[in-house]
C-alpha cells in the first residue's frame, strides 16, 4: 500500500474544489465494496440459504456491528473529528500526538472490556436480542457460539473508526474508505475455501469477519504511519481532548442510535418469526443498500461544506438553493431506482440469489420484504440531505428530538404492521417511518428559517415521472415470466437481467431530455455559491 505524505499539522484545509475528487475516491471504493458486499451475499445465500445457520449468523454479526455503528464510526468520529481537527490547527505536532496517544488508550480499553465481557456472556445476549432463538436449543447455542467467535471484532473496527477519523482529517481517504472491500473478501474467501474446515460451516464466516478486523487495522497503519501519527499506549486520569471528546460524544451518542435501535427491535421482532425472517430481511436490505450507499452518501458528503459556508453567512436563498440540488440529485435517481426493485424485485433475486440452498421460497418471501423497503428508499435519501441541514446550522437537537420521535412510532408500527404481515411488516414501518422523519424534518427547516423551496418543483417532477413511467413499460414488456426465469439457467438469467437494466439505464435519460431536462445543470450546486 503507497505510503501517505506527510502533512504537517497546521497545514491549510483542503479547497472547496477537492471535495469532489474526495467524494469521488469515497464513491469509487464504496462501489467496489457494495460489488464485492453482492458478490459475498450472493455466495451466503448459495451455500448457507436462509436457514437456521444463516439466521444465527446474521444475528451474531448484527451486535458488533451495532456497537461499532453506535460507538466507533457513528458517536465516537463525530466527537473526535471535531477535536482532532482543532488541535491540528491550533497546538503542536506534539500535542497532537499526545491526544491521539489518550484517545487510542480510552477507546481501545473500553472496547477490549466489552468484547471480553460480551465473550462470557454470548448465552445472556442471544437471549436479549433474539429472545425467539429459545425455542431452538441447537439455533440458540450455534449463535451464542458465533457471537464468542465475531464480537472481539468490536475491538479492532474500532479502532479501524479510530484511525480512518485521523486520516480523514488529514485529507487522506482512501485507506478508510477500502477498509470495507477486506471485510468483503475474507468472507467471499472463507465461504469459497475454508467453511470445509469447520463443523458446523457457518463458523467458517464467524472466523472470517473475526480475522477481517485484524488485516482493517494493519492496512491503516502505514498512513498512520507516514503522519507520524501511530497511537502508543497512554494512560491518564485526566486529559482535556478526552474530555472533550467524551462531552461531545453524549448527544451525538443519542442521534446515532435511534436508527441502530430501530434495527435491533426488527431483528428482535423477526427472531420470533418463521426460520428464515432474519435472513430475508437481510438479503432485501443489502439490495436496497446498493443505491442508498452509492448516491445518498456521496450527495451529502458534497453537499455538507457548501451549506455549512452558507448558513455561516446566514444566505438563506443559498442555503435553500444548495439543498435543493442535493435534493434533485437523489430523486433523479432515487425514484428510478425505487421504481425498478419494485417491478423487477423477483428476477433480481432470482439471478443473484435462488441457486443450491437459496429455494423458491425464500425468493419470494426475500421479494415481499425488498418491495416493502423499497417504497421508503425515496424519504430514507432525502433524510441524508435534510439531515446536513440541521448539522450545518450547529443545530445537534432538533434532528435527534425528531430521530427519538420517529424511532417511537416506527416501534408502534412494528407492533401493529408484524403480526398480520409478518417479516413484511417489519419492512413497511421502516418505509412509513422514512416518509414521517423526511415531513417533520422538512417542516423543522422551514420554522427555523433555514430552508425555502425556490426551484421550479413540479416540471422536474412531471419530467422524472415520464421518464420513470417510460421506463418501466420498457422493464415489464421485456420481463419474462416468473416461469421462465426459474427455467433459465445462471448465463441466460445473468445476460438478460444486464441487458434489461442497461436498457432501462439508457432510455432513462434519453426521455429525460425529450422533455426538456438537461443534465449538466445538476452537476454541481448553482455556480454563485462558489463566491458566496
Amino acid at each position: 500500500m503507497a505510503s501517505a505524505p506527510s502533512i504537517s499539522p497546521n497545514s491549510s484545509p483542503k479547497k472547496p474544489g477537492s471535495l469532489w475528487k474526495s467524494a469521488s475516491i469515497v464513491g469509487i471504493a464504496t462501489l467496489l465494496s457494495r460489488v464485492l458486499g453482492l458478490v459475498r451475499d450472493i455466495l451466503i445465500a448459495n451455500i448457507f440459504g436462509a436457514g437456521s445457520s444463516a439466521d444465527a449468523f446474521f444475528i451474531a454479526f448484527k451486535l458488533p456491528n451495532f456497537l461499532r455503528r453506535l460507538f466507533a464510526e457513528g458517536a465516537f468520529s463525530q466527537a473526535f473529528v471535531p477535536v482532532l481537527a482543532e488541535y491540528r490547527e491550533k497546538r503542536t505536532q506534539e500535542e497532537v500526538k499526545d491526544l491521539v496517544n489518550k484517545v487510542a488508550t480510552v477507546l481501545g480499553a473500553v472496547t477490549l472490556i466489552i468484547s471480553l465481557l460480551s465473550v462470557l456472556a454470548a448465552p445472556v445476549l442471544v437471549y436479549v436480542f433474539a429472545p425467539g432463538f429459545t425455542g431452538s436449543p441447537e439455533k440458540f447455542a450455534l449463535t451464542a457460539e458465533l457471537v464468542r467467535i465475531t464480537f472481539p471484532y468490536l475491538f479492532f473496527i474500532s479502532l479501524v473508526a479510530f484511525s480512518g477519523s485521523i486520516l480523514n482529517t488529514y485529507g487522506i481517504f482512501a485507506p478508510t474508505a477500502l477498509a470495507p472491500v477486506v471485510l468483503n473478501l475474507c468472507m467471499i474467501a472463507a465461504t469459497l475455501f475454508a467453511r470445509d474446515w469447520f463443523s458446523p460451516t457457518i463458523l467458517a464466516l464467524g472466523w472470517s469477519v473475526f480475522i477481517a478486523g485484524l488485516l482493517q487495522l494493519l492496512v491503516q497503519l502505514p498512513a498512520l504511519h507516514a503522519l507520524k501519527l501511530s497511537p502508543r499506549i497512554s494512560f491518564q486520569r485526566r486529559h482535556e481532548g478526552v474530555s472533550k471528546v467524551l462531552r461531545l460524544m453524549l448527544p451525538a451518542l443519542v442521534g446515532v442510535s435511534v436508527s441502530q435501535v430501530n434495527l435491533l427491535v426488527d431483528t428482535i421482532l423477526a427472531s420470533f418469526l418463521v426460520t428464515g425472517s432474519v435472513s430475508w430481511l437481510y438479503y432485501s436490505d443489502r439490495l436496497l443498500e446498493l443505491p442508498l450507499g452509492l448516491f445518498g452518501i456521496a450527495i451529502a458528503t458534497v453537499i455538507l461544506p457548501h451549506l455549512s459556508r452558507l448558513a455561516a453567512t446566514n444566505n438563506v436563498r443559498q442555503f435553500s438553493i444548495t439543498l435543493d440540488w442535493g435534493i434533485k440529485c437523489l430523486l433523479l435517481v432515487g425514484v428510478p431506482a425505487a421504481a425498478s426493485l419494485m417491478l423487477i424485485t423477483e428476477p433480481i433475486l432470482i439471478s443473484l440469489f435462488q441457486y443450491g440452498a437459496f429455494d423458491l421460497e425464500d425468493v419470494t418471501q426475500t421479494s415481499a420484504s425488498l418491495r416493502a423497503y423499497s417504497l421508503g428508499l425515496v424519504p430514507i435519501m432525502i433524510v441524508k440531505i435534510f439531515t446536513p441541514g440541521f448539522y450545518a446550522r450547529q443545530d445537534m437537537k432538533t434532528p435527534v428530538r425528531i430521530a427519538i420521535l420517529v424511532m417511537s412510532l416506527n416501534m408502534v408500527f412494528n407492533l401493529i404492521l408484524v403480526w398480520p404481515l409478518k417479516h413484511v411488516g417489519l419492512a413497511l414501518a421502516t418505509s412509513i417511518s422514512g416518509f414521517l422523519q423526511v415531513f417533520l424534518l422538512y417542516r423543522a427547516l422551514k420554522k427555523h428559517g433555514g430552508y425555502e423551496t425556490v426551484s421550479k418543483w413540479p416540471g422536474f417532477l412531471i419530467r422524472i415521472f415520464i421518464a420513470t413511467t417510460t421506463m418501466c413499460g420498457l422493464l415489464y414488456a421485456f420481463n419474462p415470466s416468473l416461469n421462465e426465469w426459474m427455467a433459465f439457467d445462471l448465463t441466460n438469467r445473468l445476460w438478460r437481467l444486464s441487458v434489461m437494466l442497461i436498457g432501462a439505464v439508457a432510455v432513462y435519460p434519453i426521455v429525460l431530455f425529450l422533455a426538456g431536462m438537461r443534465l449538466k445543470d445538476l452537476k454541481s450546486p448553482p455556480a454563485e455559491l462558489t463566491s458566496t
